[in-house]
């Protein structure tokens, strides 16, 4: 018979919680779900005195969680509520936005299904969703500002500069051209310029392409 492998997640906001009933109840809570949906669990992860408004990347257990989960078959972590993940619905929400990211669902046992219509956490989504659009809208206008304004100062705007550009550039562009005149191809030209030892833009190896760009540009037939 196939049972579903979990782990769960438990937390405490302060340290003189420790060692009260908090943990306890939580679980508890969460041993019932587990035995009446026939699920295992497999691990136990304990926030010890970690606030409630503290993000995933202030979270030792939830960073513990998500390398397991990363090493293994689990794909689901069971709470007891939503305010033992965060108190705080936007941390809340990240912290799901991760998870759910990550291929993970979360249940909180004793509350409805996190992905719910309730009109709150919607309207979280929502925000997030055109916070996320908004913030890439930014982005294009800002590149599409730097390319005009470069435009107006120079006449041009391009993207990575040409072979050749660079005063270290001419001897290897002469090479080019000497071998181009010998009658050498460009793939041979290539393959003679990586065994003498001569970079291309990059740092890396010629190709005949790339030869064929430089005679171009240098207004040599290819």
């Amino acid at each position: 018979m196939f049972t579903m492998k979990t782990f769960a997640y438990l937390r405490v906001s302060g340290m003189g919680q420790v060692d009260g009933d908090g943990f306890t109840r939580q679980h508890e809570a969460i041993a019932r779900y587990a035995s009446s949906h026939g699920i295992t669990i497999e691990q136990t992860f304990r926030e010890e005195g970690v606030s409630g408004t503290k993000e995933l990347e202030n979270r030792p257990a939830l960073q513990e969680l998500l390398l397991a989960i990363e090493s293994g078959d689990v794909r689901m972590v069971l709470i007891e509520a939503l305010n033992r993940l965060a108190r705080d619905l936007m941390v809340q929400e990240t912290i799901l936005g991760d998870l759910r990211k990550r291929g993970i669902t979360v249940v909180s046992v004793t509350e409805p299904d996190l992905c719910s219509d309730d009109p709150s956490r919607k309207l979280m989504r929502q925000i997030f969703g055109a916070i996320a659009e908004y913030d890439k809208s930014m982005i294009v206008l800002k590149l599409r500002g730097a390319r005009q304004r470069m435009k107006a100062r120079t006449g041009r705007c391009e993207g990575a500069k040409a072979f050749g550009t660079a005063s270290g550039h001419r001897p290897t562009i002469e090479r080019i051209l000497n071998l181009r005149s010998a009658g050498m191809a460009v793939d041979t030209i290539a393959e003679t310029l990586n065994a003498e030892g001569m970079k291309s833009k990059s740092g890396g190896k010629w190709y005949g392409s790339s030869v064929r760009n430089v005679l171009m540009r240098e207004g040599n037939a290819a």
